[in-house]
């Protein structure tokens, strides 16, 4: 009898650290791959811009891109070709491959 309260004694120890794991594998599984998957499309996104897209950035600008550098890039915003310069990772979207779609 102490014997198989020793047994499920030290069974029950691990049951805790076995959650853990579940949850974080589930964690892992519902929130850290996905947003890993949507990044990698979106880096793609920004990689493959070329002059004369139709560009929204997250500050809800949308532009034409007119320059294209390594970090940065210039879009011509409105009726009066007003050029803004912003970072390449503030492009939100693409409209022009939303469009061909």
């Amino acid at each position: 009898m102490l014997l198989e309260t020793a047994a499920t004694g030290g069974a029950s120890m691990f049951m805790p650290i076995i959650l853990l794991v579940l949850m974080f594998v589930v964690m892992y599984f519902l929130i850290i791959r996905p947003q890993k998957k949507k990044d990698k499309q979106a880096a793609e996104m920004r990689n493959s811009l070329q002059v004369g897209d139709e560009v929204v950035t997250i500050g809800g600008i949308i532009g034409r891109v007119v320059v294209l550098k390594d970090d940065y890039i210039v879009i011509e915003t409105g009726s009066d070709r007003s050029k803004v310069r912003i970072k390449r990772w503030a492009i939100q979207s693409n409209e022009s491959l939303d469009s061909a779609k």
